[in-house]
């Protein structure tokens, strides 16, 4: 058996999907298998595989143990005398495989070889290929020299950028995503360490090979879209922490004496180096338009404090001091609090949850104001004007950071980006249907015919006339029908039109459609999976505030509790577990099917509390939590809640 292919999944059944489907027709005449292990994931993973790719060897951990030991488990089982590492978030040519096999054939003291990676703009990923992490190397990545220099030989060791990317090269080290290893090599220098949870593994294991007297190619006569590069997730302390511990790891495995020290004490620093970045630069993102909005606000809210004195009142000194330091502070909460409420910040450019956050601020206000002592209700009119104030401060700060982003004014009209599909006439139009049960809206211009199928005469020209299409008709963005496009075109194509246009891939009788903007996030999907309310951002930051609210609610109504509730050992204790977020107060009904739906905390009450005891069969009791999930919202947890509360409460 000549090649083994492993891919190691967790929760990408969508991007999987579309891997295995590559991997299929990469292997038509090579005599191989492929292997997926699956790392306990909730998104269906194991069931699409089974139906989907019988031929495939599947693994299904019922926990996660890492990348490192499922690729392990795998390895040990296959026979190939090549093993190749493949991420499930990518796509191979189709000939990717046999010019890896004719190149490492070739060249016997190759180990392992990687190819070009580029990512799902087309781009070129500069971690195909890296150096060994050195003190000096890793002190120039840690502190951004290679970036400031990325072909520098002397700053950019890491990724080698003052190598040719279009010429083959040994290296030092070769990304996990794609790494195609001689199985004598792996005999010799060992499997994966499984010390390495993610990260690092790849690292570790490439330094071994040329430790066992083998080396390491970059090989770009063949590419691969790599739809998640490594910075995936550099955005995320656990990214730094994780990233960092195993070059620690890796440091006290290979070097020794005051070397390793040194190296050590380096990477430590850099962790917390690294992590105050990204804990300020994610606090900035979370903050900085709250606090712009709070600074125009109070501005604002004190001019028209001295115009109406003046203005009205005839009195500069018409109002009080607390008006400054009560009054507004108060007012601005509440608006800021009602606009995080409705999303605003969560989509900052989005106006119509703005307005409508701090409208509903307002009526709070005013339902507040008649509560007020009569020393801190100074005006109504103050508070009007400053509502209108408010919104037109926000709209202008959001209009202005829209412009300097986009160069344009126009937020909340979102235009409808031109979309053209290479594909036969019968893909074409299903994609096209597809994109209408997603619910994705473009503005479709038409189809182009590829390569060996004949042109008909409702489409736009052929697949070799695609950068000229593109151009006269503006097109946004491009969808590939796997089914209809060889791997390779696709990938010469995007390479060619370049990052500028968005592409989209459509897998061979699959209901999803995949691409990716940049390397540094995640791939975008067109599906027309089930969505479910209780998934999204928004909803789960609501679901947070509903159970602190219901906790404090429960707080001032402590004397009632102790005299009605039945069960004041165990609220107290459901209490506890909620308010320090261990906790929710509504959710899932215990089932076996739960490991299908979005991941809550473990509920202290579920929709099926309501039923008063009646026997509910399996089938019953999964339809109850998916349409939980499905349309969850705030009242449906405040009517179970209410409903249950003083009855009893359940461990």
């Amino acid at each position: 058996m000549r090649l083994s292919v492993i891919i190691v999944n967790y929760n990408v059944r969508h991007f999987l999907e579309q891997a295995l489907l590559s991997v299929r027709r990469a292997m038509r005449g090579i005599a191989g298998d492929v292997w997926v292990v699956d790392n306990n994931s909730v998104d269906d993973s194991v069931r699409m595989v089974q139906e989907k790719f019988p031929e495939a060897h599947l693994i299904a951990n019922k926990h996660n143990p890492g990348f490192a030991i499922a690729n392990n488990q795998a390895i040990r089982e296959s026979k190939g005398e090549y093993v190749l590492l493949l991420n499930p978030d990518t796509l191979v040519e189709e000939d990717t495989f046999q010019k890896c096999l004719t190149f490492m054939d070739a060249h016997p003291d190759a180990g392992a070889l990687g190819v070009k990676l580029i990512d799902g703009s087309g781009k070129f990923l500069p971690e195909s290929r890296r150096g060994f992490p050195s003190p000096w190397v890793a002190f120039c990545k840690t502190f951004g020299l290679s970036s400031l220099f990325p072909k520098s030989r002397l700053f950019n060791q890491y990724y080698l950028g003052y190598l040719d990317e279009q010429e083959t090269h040994p290296v030092d080290v070769l990304v996990g995503a794609f790494m195609f290893i001689r199985r004598s090599a792996l005999d010799k220098a060992g499997l994966l360490d499984e010390a390495f949870f993610m990260y690092g593994e790849d690292i570790d294991l490439s330094y071994r090979i040329v430790q066992a007297g083998y080396r390491n190619y970059y090989f770009p006569e063949t590419k691969i879209i790599h739809y998640k590069g490594e910075s995936t997730k550099k955005g995320s302390l656990n990214y730094v922490r994780t990233f960092y511990q195993a070059m620690i790891i890796f440091t006290r495995k290979h070097f020794t004496g005051r070397r390793a020290h040194l190296f050590i004490l380096m990477l430590q620093a850099a962790i917390w180096l690294r992590a105050g970045i990204t804990l300020v630069k994610n606090l900035w993102d979370k903050i900085r338009f709250p606090l712009m909005d709070a600074g125009l606000i109070y501005i604002g809210l004190v001019f028209l404090k001295d115009f109406w004195a003046n203005y009205y009142y005839k009195d500069p000194e018409w109002f009080k001091t607390n008006v400054l330091w009560f009054n507004f502070p108060l007012y601005i909460l509440i608006w800021l609090g009602t606009v995080w409420l409705n999303g605003g910040y969560d989509q900052r450019f989005d106006l119509r949850r703005l307005v409508r956050g701090l409208s509903i601020g307002t009526l709070i206000l005013a339902a507040v104001y008649g509560f007020l002592d009569l020393d801190y209700r100074p005006s109504r009119a103050l508070v009007l004007m400053g509502a209108v104030w408010a919104v037109c401060a926000t709209a202008g700060l959001r209009l202005m950071a829209h412009f300097l982003e986009f160069r344009n004014f126009r937020i909340g009209r979102d235009r409808v980006k031109n979309l053209i599909i290479v594909g036969s006439p019968s893909e074409s139009e299903r994609v096209r249907g597809l994109l209408s049960l997603a619910g994705v809206h473009k503005n479709f211009i038409g189809t182009v015919a590829p390569p060996n199928i004949t042109q008909n005469g409702g489409s736009l020209g052929e697949a070799g006339q695609l950068d000229e299409i593109v151009r006269i008709y503006q097109a946004d963005e491009v969808i590939f029908c796997s089914k209809d496009v060889l791997a390779q075109d696709i990938l010469t194509w995007m390479t060619r039109l370049g990052p500028a246009i968005s592409y989209k891939i459509v897998p061979e009788e699959s209901l999803s459609i995949i691409g990716s903007s940049s390397k540094n996030e995640p791939g975008e999907l067109y599906t027309i999976d089930i969505r479910y309310n209780i998934a999204q951002p928004g909803q789960r930051r609501n679901k947070r505030v509903f159970d602190l609210l219901v906790c404090f609610g429960l707080l001032l109504s402590l004397p009632l509790l102790l005299v009605f509730s039945g069960h004041r050992r165990a609220l107290f204790q459901n209490w506890w577990a909620v308010f320090f977020g261990k906790k929710t107060w509504v959710g899932y009904a215990d089932s076996a099917e739960n490991g299908t739906l979005p991941r809550i905390k473990t509920a202290v009450f579920s929709p099926i509390d309501r039923l008063k005891g009646l026997k509910i069969n399996e089938k019953a009791l999964s339809r109850l939590n998916f349409l939980f999930a499905k349309d969850w919202n705030v009242w449906r947890d405040l009517e179970i809640v209410i409903s249950q509360i003083f009855s009893r409460s359940k461990k």
